[in-house]
């Protein structure tokens, strides 16, 4: 790309016209890209018969934009009380529903068997307490952790010994022994090892370490496993020097593990499900700022109108987003800013001595790959209100999908008393 940048899928003339309705800090994303990205998703593993993708609500928990992967046969993946009921007013009910959690409270696990979702049991001991607060279902799922390092002899991809999720593999062994003796009759495997990867050997390690799993869970008891569940884990470039996962590349190599373990062994109905949230949403979403100040000091400083609030990322991980001044991208980035916003918190920094283009004030910034993870980890500090987020179609037409908070919305919890009344 041109000057090192990043593609932008809407430019100024659109930006300001949005902006004119629904002003700024605010969340875009791209209708067309999410479609095309799930249908290149889902074409890629259609050699697996009943592939699905639950996409993980906790990356983007907007109606509209889960509508959109409903339209491409998406399931979702939830994990609290209110993820479910995300999907159970969206319509969302049985296998739609994988249920993912940890450290569950008694009334999520009641609300997941009324919607008869897949629980994904995150520890042997859930058992007895799924059986005595909600009931044990026919079919259900364990979250596997190997422990150890997971990657290759070159690159550790995650430490699963130091997470807090899954089972060991003994445990593995006896939680299915005691779920068949309580009426389970269909068993599945989930397992997240990993996050953000952008290469294309992180779901095949994957695949084969599950698939070799599960063969030899069925051989010592004999169940049915109907799924296995490879979770998350697939990133995106942050940096526009970095490559896209080739989910094409990716697909053909799981099925290679899939037909070396599975089918070599007569077993060639087992279904593969996905719970990708930051690859379906993160390059289709986008932070728009305007410039508001300058600070001359020991550094040159540029102030948005956006803060961590709207996006916490490079707050709390120092992760790196791409800046594209909208309106100069074919202009020199001969400049060094901090792009800050105005928390009173010296890590509310979108970008740390960043070269962009000579900033004028008013010029509207756009932060690349906020579609995950970006609103939906936003907060009220300062007193700081959530931004709107918009949906920008092909043809140029956008929709108000959230509306902004207001100072309403910020006291909602404080009407016992008479002033916030």
């Amino acid at each position: 790309m041109q000057n090192n940048d990043k593609h932008c899928f809407i430019d100024i003339t659109k930006a300001k016209e949005i902006i004119k309705s629904f002003p700024t800090p605010l969340h875009v994303y791209d209708a067309d890209g999410i479609i095309n990205n799930a249908r290149k998703l889902n074409d890629a593993f259609a050699w697996n018969k009943g592939f699905k993708e639950y996409f993980a609500v906790k990356a983007t928990p907007n109606p509209e934009i889960i509508k959109l992967l409903r339209s491409e046969n998406c399931g979702l993946d939830c994990s609290s009380y209110t993820e479910l009921s995300i999907a159970d007013r969206l319509g969302f009910k049985g296998d739609s529903i994988m249920f993912s959690s940890n450290e569950t409270a008694a009334r999520e696990y009641v609300y997941a068997r009324k919607l008869n979702a897949i629980i994904n049991l995150d520890d042997i001991t859930h058992i007895e307490f799924l059986k005595n607060n909600a009931s044990i279902p026919e079919k259900i799922c364990l979250r596997f952790n190997p422990g150890g390092e997971f990657g290759t002899d070159a690159d550790i991809m995650g430490i699963p010994a130091e997470a807090k999720y899954g089972l060991t593999r003994s445990q593995m062994t006896e939680a299915v022994k005691q779920l068949a003796s309580l009426g389970v009759k269909e068993f599945g495997m989930h397992a997240f090892l990993a996050s953000n990867t952008i290469g294309d050997t992180y779901y095949p390690l994957l695949a084969k370490t599950m698939f070799s799993t599960v063969l030899e869970l069925i051989k010592e008891t004999g169940v049915r496993f109907s799924f296995v569940n490879l979770s998350g884990g697939i990133g995106i470039p942050y940096r526009p020097e970095q490559q896209k996962v080739d989910i094409y590349k990716v697909a053909s190599q799981v099925k290679n593990e899939y037909d070396r373990i599975f089918v070599a062994n007569g077993i060639n109905d087992i279904k593969l499900f996905t719970e990708l949230g930051r690859y379906m949403l993160a390059p289709f979403g986008g932070l728009l700022t305007t410039l508001i100040h300058f600070k001359h000091t020991y550094r040159e400083y540029a102030g948005v109108d956006a803060c961590a609030a709207n996006l916490m990322r490079p707050a709390i991980y120092g992760a790196y987003h791409h800046i594209t001044v909208l309106g100069k991208e074919k202009e020199t980035k001969d400049h060094v800013y901090d792009v800050v916003g105005s928390l009173c918190e010296n890590c509310d920094k979108f970008a740390v001595n960043r070269q962009l283009p000579k900033l004028n004030y008013g010029d509207i910034l756009f932060i690349h790959d906020t579609g995950a993870h970006g609103h939906s980890m936003g907060y009220n500090y300062n007193g700081k209100l959530r931004s709107a987020e918009v949906l920008l179609y092909k043809d140029g037409s956008f929709k108000l999908i959230r509306r902004a908070e207001t100072e309403a919305d910020y006291f909602a919890t404080l009407d016992i008393f008479d002033e916030f009344r």
